[in-house]
């Protein structure tokens, strides 16, 4: 394969969970000498190499643009969906910064649902039935609603607000009453635009790629858990915990995705002079008559970065500058090495998450949790003292397990969550606990 050059001052956009991982990541590979993260946290600050700017505002261009200036960054990476959407992607390209992280107008993959079901249809990439309505159209798509969910095999209805909404503008609802209320809700709550979709039934599964606008290379495939509650009970969230590899979907039925939606959507986007560069997000339903696509993301999935990342075998950030500069190898391999290994990451969530998370509480145990060899991720939290943490945030850690395979990786990370508490403290207890039957090995990779 072609030479991959490794950057040695690299900056992060964001400071959650998933920034703490790629930082966590990026600052432990060979040739790196900084790893700045703009704002960061007082938990992704203590990593080996690792500086936080604190004061940098993740959202506001200009002042991104002169902290990689400042810092002479040779890469800049955008964590989550709110930066890409204030364009601070496009003020680093225009300002000649390498940046991992599509623009703006290539970004409403995620941020808009609507402009998402276009692409998919414009590539031929299958996704659920579905119907757009403005604010003004409450009536018409309370009738969709009640038509799609009272249906003949109907499954019920998914109710989407068209627009960032960090994880939770999507209920899914068992019946018409459901999603009349959750249309209610969100009318309410002053979004403009609702996308409607067909219930499918499958198991889920996240299948992201490193893109430089043409090309795309796989990571290991992880299952996403959205519901609050053990049994997927509970409202959804942005994610309460995710675990790779998966049973049910084999190194070629991944191969066979990035070909068949990953690919064929950066086309798509390119005839609309779209030049994709990031992590494309495919979240997928494993159906009886194949992969459907749910949705797409602009970013790195959170909490399956922090699944996904400790399987790497290679170095990232190579791969990540090779994609910024449109420019991964023509002999590049279909995904990313990746270690025999397993992981299962597990959050911990502030009491009243998702709708009203309290702060301030004192977090015991995260240094108990780390002595058993765990990885510990910081999404919501601060530092009160050289010994306190304090709960700073809806979702609060990532505790992560490995092992030689699910079940091992699993019960590492359930004795680790088990010794942090703090009051009011939210976790599932079933992240792959209930796992499919193994893969056939086939051609596409599916039963």
């Amino acid at each position: 394969m072609s030479r991959l050059v490794q950057p040695t001052r690299i900056l992060i956009v964001g400071g959650g969970g998933r920034e703490h991982a790629l930082a966590w990541k990026l600052a432990a590979e060979p040739g790196v000498n900084e790893v700045l993260v703009a704002p960061g946290s007082d938990a992704i600050a203590r990593e080996p190499r690792v500086r936080r700017a604190a004061g940098v505002d993740p959202l506001d261009p200009l002042a991104i643009v002169a902290l990689a200036r400042e810092r002479a960054v040779e890469l800049a990476v955008i964590g989550p969906e709110a930066p890409l959407a204030a364009g601070v992607a496009d003020a680093l390209v225009a300002a000649g910064v390498a940046t991992f992280g599509p623009s703006a107008a290539a970004a409403r993959i995620e941020t808009s649902k609507a402009f998402c079901h276009d692409i998919a249809a414009a590539a031929g990439v299958s996704m659920a039935r579905s119907a757009t309505f403005e604010a003004a159209e409450a009536d018409a798509a309370r009738s969709w609603a009640e038509r799609e969910a009272t249906g003949r095999g109907s499954r019920g209805v998914v109710v989407k607000a068209d627009g960032l909404a960090a994880g939770k503008g999507v209920v899914v609802c068992d019946d018409a009453e459901e999603a009349l209320r959750a249309i209610d809700e969100l009318m309410d709550a002053g979004v403009a635009r609702l996308v409607l979709e067909e219930r499918l039934d499958g198991p889920e599964a996240s299948v992201i790629a490193v893109c430089d606008g043409r090309r795309a290379v796989a990571l290991p495939a992880a299952r996403d858990h959205k519901r609050l509650g053990d049994g997927d009970t509970g409202p959804n969230t942005g994610g309460m915990g995710a675990y790779s590899p998966l049973l049910d979907l084999d190194e070629n039925a991944i191969d066979a995705i990035v070909e068949s939606i990953h690919r064929p959507i950066l086309r798509a986007l390119a005839r609309r002079d779209l030049e994709y560069r990031g992590f494309l997000y495919a979240g997928l339903i494993l159906t009886d008559d194949g992969p459907r696509l749910l949705e797409c993301n602009a970013r790195l999935g959170d909490p399956e970065a922090q699944a996904i990342l400790p399987r790497l075998a290679a170095p990232l950030g190579p791969w990540l500058l090779a994609a910024a500069r449109g420019a991964l190898p023509l002999d590049a391999p279909s995904r990313i090495p990746t270690l025999p290994t397993a992981v299962v990451a597990i959050v911990t969530a502030a009491a009243g998450y998702p709708r009203s998370p309290e702060r301030g509480a004192i977090i015991d145990g995260v240094d108990a949790a780390q002595a058993q060899g765990t990885l510990i991720f910081h999404a919501g939290t601060r530092q009160d003292g050289p010994e306190t943490w304090r709960v700073d945030g809806g979702r609060v850690l990532t505790v992560v397990g490995r092992g030689h395979d699910l079940a091992e990786a699993r019960d590492a990370a359930e004795r680790a969550a088990d010794v942090i508490s703090w009051p009011g403290m939210q976790r599932r207890h079933d992240i792959a606990a209930r796992l499919p039957e193994p893969v056939a090995a086939t051609a596409g990779g599916l039963r």
